[in-house]
Order: C-alpha cells, then structure tokens, then sequence
C-alpha cells in the first residue's frame, strides 16, 4: 500500500501570514500523497463580528445558526480556502479546494438537538474514498475546509479535527494513512509549563499512565481519545506537535499507535 498523509492546521497557522507561509513551503516539499485539512473559526469570527453577527459559543463549540452558516461558507470555503489552494500553486502543488459537498466528498448528518441545539452542525456519517482517490491519482492535492452536506443541498459546519480523522480512517481502506495535527505547542507535553517536555512516544497502555498521573488532561483527552479511535479504524499513526515535525531536523514532536 501507499502512503498517505493527511495533516490539519488550526487558526493559529491561518490567522499568521508568516506561519501559514512557512507551514505551506514545508507541506509543498512534503514527499508523497496528501491532503490539508483547515479550520478557520477565528476568522469567522472576526468577519461575522464586522458584519454584525454575534458569535455564540457554548463550551467552545460554535452555534451555527443559518447567518453564521452564511459567513462560515464564505470564510472556510472562500477566503480562506482559496487563499490557500493559491498560495499552493504558487509553491507547484496542484492544491484543489474542496468542501464536503464538492464531488459528494463527505456527507454529514446534522447534529440532533439535546440540551443543547447547535444548528448547522454535522457529524460525519460517510466519506466518498474512492472520489477523494481519484483526485489523488490525477496528482491533485485536495485541500478541504472545514464544511460537509447532508446530502438534501444543505451545508453543514463540521470540526476540522474530525473531518482530518474520518477522511483518513475512510482512506485507510485504499493507502498506508498518517494524520499530522499541527497546532502552537512542540506536541503533548509531560509538563505543561514547559514546552520542551514534549512526551515522544504514546501507546495504549502509556495513555493510561499518563492518565493515571493526571499528566494528561482536560481539553487533551478528547483529542488523544479521538487520536486512538482513528487509530482502531484502520489509521497507522498519528502525529501531534507545530510544523517543525515537516523539517528532517526535529523529531520532538509526539507520535501515537495502538
């Protein structure tokens, strides 16, 4: 099987023109298959924000409703998005924008209401591999914003850690498939004062240690757990850590197998 690397960038890159531009001269020299994921949420907010929309969040999570569906579609899917591909072009990748309705790449379901009603919010029920390898075999590099469809002509606003997981679990079937998530710290950290402790290598039974130890914590369980189930469906590894795991120089970052 062939590899295949599917990394995610959070806002942090996006929001930097320097770090977005660094990250992108690293992922354009990146060998092999693969595909960006992004977010963009600070963005939205700030563009919502000028055009008078209130961002309501509820434990860090973003109510859509159907005017800040509207903005996230501009932001993700435009500004953002062909920001990117752009910017990709110019460093002699092939990038191609997508969303999850384009090529009926990922379709979601939206959200149930529970206490909570989040609105246009999906959970992804499937992803259309085979579409995706397609693009990947005529030397494409899919770049996919943070948007999926139920499938009846309505968009939906879905997280971008669990788009980057589900494509690569449904990709597992066709190649070898990494995840890389990117985000501001060296990786998962042993003390989080100090940003050089970074934690190297995680498994199955050292994620219990360290959940024991209380090393491990709040809002990192959800993402390592998310890291681990990926990893049962068919993913090889998964990577945490900033963009410096894209330089042959630095290994201090974290990888995570079974």
């Amino acid at each position: 099987m062939e590899k295949l690397s599917i990394i995610k960038i959070g806002g942090n890159i996006i929001e930097d023109e320097t770090s977005l531009n660094n990250f992108l001269k690293l992922f354009s020299k990146l060998k092999g298959n693969k595909i960006l994921v992004h977010g963009g949420g600070k963005k939205a907010t700030f563009i919502a924000s000028k055009l008078g929309i209130e961002s309501k969040m509820v434990n860090g999570r973003r109510i859509t409703d159907a005017k800040t569906l509207e903005v996230i579609t501009m932001v993700y899917g435009g500004l953002v998005n062909k920001n990117v591909v752009a910017k990709l072009q110019a460093l002699q990748t092939n990038a191609i924008g997508l969303t999850g309705a384009d090529i009926n790449s990922i379709k979601s379901n939206k959200r149930p209401v529970k206490e909570v009603d989040f609105g246009f919010v999906g959970d992804v029920k499937k992803v259309a591999n085979h579409s995706i390898d397609k693009l990947i075999k005529a030397d494409f590099t899919p770049v996919f914003c943070a948007i999926t469809h139920d499938g009846n002509g309505q968009l939906l606003n879905t997280n971008a850690d669990t788009i980057a997981s589900t494509i690569a679990v449904a990709m597992s079937k066709i190649y070898n498939t990494s995840i890389y998530y990117c985000f501001e710290l060296n990786g998962v950290l042993e003390d989080f004062n100090d940003k050089t402790s970074v934690i190297q290598q995680i498994n199955s039974e050292k994620y219990q240690n360290l959940l024991a130890k209380n090393i491990i914590t709040d809002g990192m369980i959800p993402k390592i757990d998310n890291c681990f189930d990926a990893l049962h469906n068919g993913v090889q590894k998964v990577h945490i850590g900033n963009t410096a795991m894209f330089t042959k120089e630095n290994t201090n970052f974290t990888t995570i197998t079974l």
